[in-house]
């Protein structure tokens, strides 16, 4: 099988009729099915990056589940409760649409405890106070929203239907979010310093989520030539700008740029450069959070083999006795 892809064919290479089909259907904007060829790198880029994005929403659940047990009424402990039980299912649908590619969900999150696969960057921040929660919300799915809702279109096909659901709950969790920080800012003026607070902590963290900028950005070229995103970090980032700011109006807040201005010629926001060192070093595990993520997500792992070999047990009885009906 040939694992030549079209970006890297020599002119005088004869064309592989797989390649061919393949290269037509990303061009005819079709989707290719876990059954069909495609190439290694291809693969292997679905593979990277959905892993990348189910890490994310598992490691994803330890920011805001600290605050389940301090929530300040039921009613917030229980839409809290409700989100994290989500983003536990979006890793659930994730693990699966990257087994279509052939790989094995434990030895993904063996690579996870190891290192040797990265999440997103924005949850090796902490949550200092309730207010968090909503600017999570608010913030940081929100700039989901602005990612994944293309990848609905993604050119991967169990990818693309996975983020239907997900991109559904999102928003939902966006909305909830915002309505937090809403109800705070019509509170005490320590509510509202509070919500102020947590704006101009993970405002910055939360545009460095879309990743580094285009000119830096090693994987990006190639997932849009595949047509697996759609969009640039930098079109990405700015579209949540451009989202974000009557929203920020609209609160109250002050969103922590001195740089941030409307641009009439451009039809966007002018804003100011993130911190890519920081971006770097958080990637590379250096941030607030990183430690401690990890460890909870070893221990967690290590704690729940039990969980693991027992529902093993439990599948091979099952698979054992439809067997032996099936015989009889």
């Amino acid at each position: 099988m040939t694992t030549t892809h079209s970006t890297g064919a020599a002119p005088d290479t004869a064309p592989d009729p797989l390649l061919e089909h393949f290269d037509a259907t990303i061009a005819r904007d079709r989707r290719v099915e876990p059954r069909d060829w495609m190439p290694d790198a291809y693969r292997a880029t679905l593979v990277r990056q959905i892993a990348q994005h189910a890490h994310s929403e598992i490691i994803g659940m330890q920011p805001e589940g600290e605050w389940i047990t301090r929530a300040p009424s039921l009613r917030r402990k229980a839409i809290l409760f409700a989100k994290v039980q989500d983003e536990a299912g979006h890793g659930l649908y994730l693990y699966s649409a990257a087994e279509t590619l052939g790989v094995d969900r434990a030895d993904l999150t063996q690579r996870l405890v190891e290192g040797r696969q990265k999440y997103s960057s924005i949850f090796n921040y902490p949550t200092l106070g309730f207010a968090d929660v909503g600017v999570i919300g608010w913030f940081v799915d929100g700039a989901a929203i602005c990612n994944q809702v293309p990848l609905c279109r993604s050119s991967y096909g169990p990818y693309a239907r996975a983020m239907v659901r997900i991109c559904k709950e999102e928003s939902f969790h966006q909305r909830q979010g915002y309505e937090l920080l809403m109800t705070m800012m019509r509170g005490t003026e320590a509510q509202r310093e509070m919500v102020q607070d947590a704006v101009d902590r993970w405002w910055w963290p939360s545009l460095m989520m879309f990743g580094p900028p285009d000119d830096a950005s090693p994987n990006s070229a190639r997932s849009m030539a595949w047509k697996i995103k759609r969009h640039s970090n930098d079109e990405l980032r700015r579209r949540f700008v451009d989202m974000t700011v009557p929203q920020a109006a609209r609160l109250g807040v002050t969103l922590p740029d001195p740089e941030l201005r409307w641009n009439e010629e451009r039809g966007h926001h002018d804003f100011g450069t993130p911190d890519w060192e920081e971006l770097t070093r958080v990637i590379k595990g250096d941030g607030p959070c990183n430690a401690q993520r990890m460890e909870r997500r070893r221990t967690a792992h290590e704690e729940g083999a039990w969980v693991r070999e027992a529902a093993t047990a439990h599948a091979a009885k099952r698979a054992a006795r439809a067997a032996k009906g099936a015989a009889a």
